[in-house]
């Protein structure tokens, strides 16, 4: 009986392993926890074209969006652990614990970080006929009208309420917030002069900044970007030491087995050497992950340290978890 079942267990160890040697065989999923349009899904599209070529499967984006970025993310969570789906999510991910008190998933602990992807500066846009020209023009209307600017973001949660919610508590001030399911909808409101201004990536602002239709106040990086080299930064602008840029990352569920995801990092990090990747995301002001910072052992580390910093910003701003 010992010899059979030594020899059954080594069976299947050996069906095991030829099942890792030949992932993949099937289409893989990243699912992208935001509506269609937005920063991360573009740049998430952009991964998954790249992605694809290293793997030789087809690599799809899903759309699973709402509260944040938290609905695709539990969808995630509760994937088999196989590798065919996966997360492609910002730094919501390591705020969503000090805005939700009852979260259906573990963000430090029910994924494996394959690795960061990129880091995109943050940029306050206003409607083109709005009173300020300049992100001090901006103060000043704000804390003139109190309560009356209406202030637009993707939802709680998002990167773009993320934004806000530093601003407001850095200045003080008090104006309306109003959330949308996804960028896509804030920005049409933005252009069509219902809302008054946004917070978010150049991704989803660069090309209506470009055409008039909206008006860019600042930048959130420590310099200026290539892409608006005429927008200063928040600290040229009156608010000295402001920063804020949006990190990405990709994550599997837990459980994954090692073998899946030094396959997935070894396809990560040869994406993120595509000529076309690199220039897309150049067009964008992301930055592209080097191969320190894009595998399992940085991800985990710098996730659990930002899941804190964003509890401590949190709190300091005086929001509570839902």
């Amino acid at each position: 009986m010992k010899f059979i079942y030594k020899l059954l267990l080594a069976l299947s160890c050996l069906s095991a392993s030829l099942a890792f040697a030949a992932y993949p065989d099937k289409q893989i999923t990243i699912v992208v926890p935001f509506p269609p349009g937005g920063s991360t899904d573009v740049l998430g599209r952009v991964l998954a074209q790249s992605m694809s070529k290293d793997l030789g499967q087809s690599v799809i984006i899903e759309n699973s969006g709402g509260a944040g970025g938290t609905i695709g993310a539990a969808k995630v969570a509760k994937a088999s652990p196989d590798g065919y789906t996966l997360l492609f999510h910002n730094m919501a991910q390591a705020s969503a614990p000090a805005l939700y008190s009852k979260l259906p998933y573990d963000p430090a602990t029910d994924f494996i970080p394959i690795g960061m992807v990129t880091d995109v500066p943050m940029v306050l846009v206003a409607r083109k006929d709005f009173p300020a020209e300049s992100l001090q023009g901006f103060v000043d209307y704000v804390r003139a009208n109190p309560d009356k600017v209406n202030f637009a973001n993707a939802g709680v949660g998002a990167t773009s309420n993320l934004c806000e919610v530093l601003i407001k508590s850095t200045l003080g001030a008090s104006w309306l917030s109003v959330s949308y399911k996804g960028t896509g909808p804030a920005l049409n409101d933005l252009l069509a002069g219902q809302v008054d201004v946004i917070c978010d990536q150049p991704a989803s602002t660069l090309q209506h900044i470009r055409a008039g239709s909206i008006k860019a106040l600042a930048v959130a990086s420590k310099d200026r970007i290539s892409s608006l080299p005429t927008t200063p930064t928040f600290s040229q602008s009156g608010m000295p030491g402001f920063q804020l840029s949006v990190w990405h990352a990709l994550y599997a569920p837990k459980d994954t087995p090692k073998p899946v995801i030094d396959r997935l990092t070894k396809a990560l990090n040869n994406a993120l050497k595509d000529p076309g990747l690199v220039r897309r995301f150049g067009e964008m002001d992301a930055s592209v992950a080097t191969p320190t910072i894009a595998n399992p052992s940085y991800g985990s580390k710098f996730l659990l340290t930002d899941i804190e910093r964003w509890k401590v910003a949190m709190k300091n701003a005086g929001v509570k978890p839902q």
